[in-house]
């Protein structure tokens, strides 16, 4: 799904105290496994109190809340909760925090400097460079239900002729037409190497992103189906497509949209969803930070307190009979009742606007199966065996589930070994790891989709 940091909630717990100034940033490098990560500390004072960010830029997660973090003695403690992470360093006579960097099992040194650290470029030899081989035309196409103008990119094998086509649909956040993040660019590979093999590409900005119109923040996943049939009506229009063999390829949240429009748009030829969950999202949320959390090795106990507390929050949730401002309050009394004791007021308030967003709301309520179940259309679901956001095994039994309950011979499940979900070939799955591997999409997930996109258009 997107990047994860969008789902992490705010935690601000500052505490600190010595009068050496140490507020800035402080830029260090953890060597992992060859590759260089860069990693900034954006350290601001308040009062007597220390408050912190973390930046990791390779992976393109930026402003990442610090849960805790003290300084006293020249002694330097930093957490982040959430992500497992412990950073404990001493300053030297030099100005240099010598210390060590805790994530999980992982234990490495990492020293910070108040000097920028020049990085390499991380290289992304999938990436194409212009001129292509293929029609290249930014095209814009209209809403007219919600009324906003989206653009995008429109890729063919030649500038005539008659081809079959998708539309790309990006995972959950604020997604540019690449479907850009922690330094990849997904879609722009995918639509290159399709286009390259005989297949029309539409892929465009989600709404209120880069070119495209319209407001993110407020709006549902299905704002979003809207948004994709609108540019299903565009590929329609255009004489160069071949409008009986059109299809949608979905990635994550994308892959929950490609199942609603499939199962109501008789123009949908075709679909594939790349790790798009099956688990209606309250389970989805829980699996996904039971999953991360124990890869990271943070303790059971804390997981289990954790998985309890969300539980909780998403059946407040799920009563769809409470209105937005009773579901503040109700939640609200929920966290005060049982976690006053470890939730500070900011806190409390801070994982309650987030859980009602309009997004996460409907996000908790949808259950993919009610549509999945109607598909009537081949569909082809691949998810990788290490990917921990929308785990393989508990997402394709139910998605073969929900070709039995409908009678789909054409639904077809494949778990690809060693890929994680952004179908990279990968160590452990973690998403730590996706801005420092350098292939974008691996072979094996983009032969096996080609592979069966020609068996459905030829």
């Amino acid at each position: 799904m997107k990047n994860l940091f969008t789902l992490i909630t705010i935690l601000s717990l500052c505490t600190a105290l010595n009068a050496q100034e140490i507020v800035g940033s402080w830029h260090g490098t953890l060597k992992i496994q060859g590759v260089d990560l860069p990693l900034v500390f954006n350290i601001s004072q308040t009062d007597a109190a220390y408050a912190a960010t973390l930046d990791s830029p390779a992976q393109g997660a930026m402003g990442i809340p610090v849960s805790t973090i003290t300084y006293t003695d020249s002694e330097l403690n930093i957490k982040v909760q959430n992500l497992g992470i412990h950073y404990n360093a001493h300053l030297n006579a030099e100005g240099i925090f010598e210390g060590t960097f805790k994530q999980g099992t992982f234990s490495l040194p990492l020293e910070l400097t108040q000097k920028s650290t020049e990085t390499k470029a991380v290289l992304r030899p999938q990436e194409p460079s212009k001129p292509y081989t293929y029609y290249s035309e930014d095209i814009t196409f209209r809403n007219s239900k919600d009324n906003i103008q989206l653009a995008g990119t429109l890729t063919m094998p030649a500038k005539t002729g008659h081809f079959p086509a998708v539309v790309l649909i990006s995972g959950s956040g604020p997604q540019n037409r690449d479907e850009a993040l922690f330094g990849h660019k997904p879609f722009l590979v995918l639509s290159d190497y399709l286009t390259k093999n005989g297949i029309a590409v539409l892929r465009f900005d989600d709404r209120g992103t880069a070119e495209s119109e319209g407001n993110f923040v407020g709006s549902s996943t299905y704002d979003f189906a809207k948004d994709v049939e609108s540019a299903i009506e565009y590929l329609k229009s255009r004489p160069e497509i071949n409008k009986d063999k059109l299809g949608l390829i979905g990635h994550s949240e994308g892959g929950i949209i490609a199942s609603i429009i499939a199962a109501q748009n008789n123009d949908v030829n075709y679909a594939v969803l790349m790790a798009g969950t099956a688990l209606r999202g309250d389970q989805l949320l829980l699996l996904q930070a039971e999953k991360i959390s124990a890869q990271m090795g943070m303790d059971t106990t804390v997981i289990k307190q954790n998985q309890e507390m969300a539980s909780g929050a998403h059946q407040i949730i799920l009563n769809e009979e409470l209105s937005n401002h009773k579901l503040k309050d109700s939640l609200m009394n929920y966290y005060t009742l049982k976690y006053d004791a470890v939730l500070t007021p900011q806190q409390k308030m801070g994982m309650v606007n987030q859980l009602t967003s309009t997004w996460m709301v409907e996000f908790i309520r949808l259950d993919p199966m009610d549509y999945l179940s109607q598909i009537r259309c081949p569909l082809l679901a691949i998810n990788g065996s290490k990917d921990l956001q929308v785990p393989a095994e508990e997402n394709l039994s139910l998605i073969e589930k929900a070709a039995t309950q409908s009678g789909n011979t054409k639904m077809i499940v494949k778990e690809l070994d060693g890929l994680n979900h952004l179908f990279q070939e990968c160590e452990t799955g973690a998403i730590a790891e996706y801005g420092i591997i350098e292939q974008t999409i691996s072979p094996i997930a983009l032969e096996e989709m080609l592979a069966w996109i020609k068996l459905q258009v030829n």
